[in-house]
């Protein structure tokens, strides 16, 4: 059960943290805590597992990173699990998750993958595909960011 302290941690965790000396500070105020009382919260949310890691979102388009493709694997399901730790752990990796196949649909992972151009996604692809030993695969590059927001728990 969440205390009222850690629902409203949470409630400030929600929106990006303040490029401040002190960020755990701004997100105190904005929780109605003392920085201690929002740093305790915080380690108990990880403590229990609420919370698994704190990690930084870069606007890739912003950067450089300008494509992205979701590369979709056929991966024998005695594979799953070694091939998808080993493509989760490839630098240029950012979600990465096993799914069942569908009717008319084969394949069972799925690796998001970011580029600076159709051409780098593809190399990468061709590289993490000899890298696990599976040359089943397929690119779907993105056409357009139709949404993209942080998950809300609390409002």
């Amino acid at each position: 059960m969440l205390t009222d302290v850690e629902k409203r941690v949470i409630l400030a965790l929600q929106r990006d943290l303040e490029v401040v000396p002190q960020p755990f500070q701004a997100l105190a105020e904005r929780a109605g805590v003392s920085e201690e009382e929002a740093l305790a919260a915080i380690r108990s949310l990880k403590e229990k597992g609420y919370i698994r890691r704190f990690g930084a979102t870069l606007r890739h388009q912003l950067s450089g990173f300008e494509a992205n493709a979701l590369v979709v694997w056929i991966i024998p399901p005695a594979e799953l699990s070694r091939v998808g730790k080993k493509l989760a752990g490839h630098r240029a990796v950012t979600h990465c998750y096993a799914r069942p196949p569908a009717p008319g649909w084969p394949y069972n992972l799925y690796s998001m993958v970011h580029g600076k151009s159709p051409e780098e996604i593809r190399a990468l692809a061709a590289e993490m595909s000899k890298d696990i030993g599976i040359a089943d695969y397929d690119i779907l590059f993105s056409e357009a960011e139709l949404k993209k927001t942080t998950m809300r728990y609390f409002s």
